[in-house]
């Protein structure tokens, strides 16, 4: 059976419109979620409650542009508990330290104008993290995240520690979660038609296709129907997004990989060059800092013919050095 909102639930045409200009860039996990309905059936499969008044959530999500970087995509107090859910397709282990710049900011929104100098305790609710993952990395289905992990120093008994619950909600993965939480099933199944079909096509036509046909199969149906142009135009934003973040990971593996080679053949001249007395601290400096690894090897030739310390320097044409 199809859900049923009131108008206060979806927008008129014309806000709509505007709203797709304005928010893009935004998620539509965040919008799916702004729905009262739904956020309670995810939180009921997420603790195992039945709680049926979606009158008394509160959703909280920071909409100030300061915090776009490090904002979640819903933010909302119920049970005294606050819970941050949000939805990556890029696994991100420095989830803790943005939460914890999060719930910072959402507790000082909650104290405002209480004292915190009195012999009072003041009462806050309880901090909830949960990251829910569908990217094409492979994850286990669950795994927690702890701020004491980015720690430079290890400490036994962290005296700060943020810890996020990560979930991978890709089809096939936390089976009793989706059956429990219909939306979380139907949008994950929403995601991977637009994959599926992106290999094929255009962006744009493989979300057309996915929004049409999920409407017609009763896949997130009311939903995609009365959001249609912004979800559009958000899950093109969303996927283009993906594969730019899937390329930078890629360059940056690349770079790695030379930067590892790089102070792999450095390290190789060193050795040759030590057999030949002692090497000046400029020129270890030198060779260390060279990322040219056409130039490595042929320092790395050099070192290997030359008799002596100056006899390298002199043929790798770094005598202004000395």
């Amino acid at each position: 059976m199809k859900e049923k909102h009131s108008r206060e639930e979806y927008p008129s045409a014309e806000e709509k419109e505007l709203h797709v200009v304005r928010n893009h860039k935004d998620t539509v996990f965040r919008l799916l979620y702004q729905n009262r309905e739904k956020l309670l059936e995810l939180y009921n499969a997420l603790n195992g409650t039945a709680y049926e008044d979606t009158g008394v959530v509160e959703i909280c999500t920071l909409e100030n542009a300061i915090y776009m970087e490090v904002k979640n995509d819903v933010s909302f107090l119920f049970d005294s508990q606050m819970s941050l859910y949000e939805h990556q397709s890029s696994f991100n282990p420095n989830m803790p330290l943005r939460d914890l710049f999060y719930i910072a900011r959402q507790l000082e929104k909650y104290t405002l104008g209480k004292s915190l100098y009195s012999s009072k305790l003041r009462k806050i609710p309880v901090p909830r993290f949960v990251v829910f993952y569908n990217g094409t990395q492979e994850q286990p289905e669950s795994r927690i995240l702890k701020l004491s992990d980015a720690f430079e120093k290890k400490v036994p008994s962290p005296e700060l520690e943020v810890k996020v619950t990560m979930l991978n909600i890709n089809l096939g993965k936390n089976r009793e979660l989706m059956e429990k939480c219909r939306t979380l099933r139907e949008y994950c199944m929403f995601v991977e038609r637009i994959r599926g079909y992106a290999k094929e096509m255009e962006i744009s036509e493989a979300v057309e296709r996915a929004v049409t046909e999920c409407i017609r199969e009763d896949i997130l149906a009311d939903f995609l129907s009365a959001q249609r142009a912004e979800v559009i135009a958000m899950s093109i934003f969303e996927y283009n997004k993906e594969e730019e973040m899937k390329k930078i990971r890629a360059d940056e593996f690349s770079i790695g990989k030379d930067a590892g080679k790089a102070e792999g053949k450095a390290e190789y001249v060193l050795d040759l060059l030590e057999d030949l007395g002692e090497i000046p601290v400029r020129l270890r400096e030198r060779i260390l800092s060279e990322t040219d690894l056409g130039l490595l090897n042929q320092w790395h030739k050099q070192a290997a013919k030359a008799g002596t310390i100056r006899e390298f320097i002199e043929k790798a044409g770094l005598t202004e050095m000395f």
